[in-house]
Order: C-alpha cells, then structure tokens, then sequence
C-alpha cells in the first residue's frame, strides 16, 4: 500500500519525465540541456524539480521561450492527459478556451 507521499513522488517522477521527453522532442538534446542551464542559473531550478514547482518552471519557460513556451506546455499537458488516460475532445478544448499551465498541472496532480 502506497502512502500518499510516496504516490506524489511517483506522481513527481511522472511529471518530470513527460517535461523531458517533450522538451527534448521538440528541441533536441542541445537546446534542451540549455533550457535545464537557464532555469537552474535564473531560477535554481533543478530538473527533478520542475514537477514540484511547476509555477516556478512555466516562468523561467515563457521568459526562455517568450511566446513559444505556450505551445511547449500544450504539448506537456497533452502528453500529461493522455498518460493518465485523461485526454478526452472536450478537455483539450477546454484547455484551449481557458489556458492556464500551472493551473492544469495542478489539478491533474490533484485528480492522480
């Protein structure tokens, strides 16, 4: 039986790792590894971080990226949705109608 601190940490490896794969999807191996640079310098946030301070990390990413950090974190909430089995039409187009990153991330981590 999983304690619930045990089952956030899992949660958290989760969430870190669809960051990654995504981020290193779009961007390559390079570009990704000074994404992790930039928001370790700027931000002192470590990559086995980004889950559990997901506020801290969707910052340091749109100031990164600028306008292209919206469509990063579509793309991570998307993979998030769809490794829960969460990824359903009216989601996504909710996701779309009313926007918010970290406010998604948080409720997905609420609903695990």
């Amino acid at each position: 039986m999983q304690t619930r601190i045990q089952r956030a940490h899992k949660d958290e490896n989760k969430i870190n790792k669809i960051v990654d794969s995504v981020l290193r999807q779009i961007f390559g191996e390079q570009a990704t590894s000074l994404i992790y640079e930039y928001l370790e310098n700027n931000y002192s946030l470590k990559r086995n971080e980004i889950a559990e301070k997901i506020d801290l990390f969707a910052k340091g990413l749109e100031e990164f990226l600028k306008s292209g950090a919206y469509a990063v974190e579509k793309k991570i909430l998307e993979d998030l949705y769809s490794n829960y089995g969460l990824l359903r039409r009216l989601e996504l187009e909710r996701m779309q109608r009313q926007y918010d990153f970290v406010g998604q991330i948080k409720l997905l981590t609420r609903k695990m």
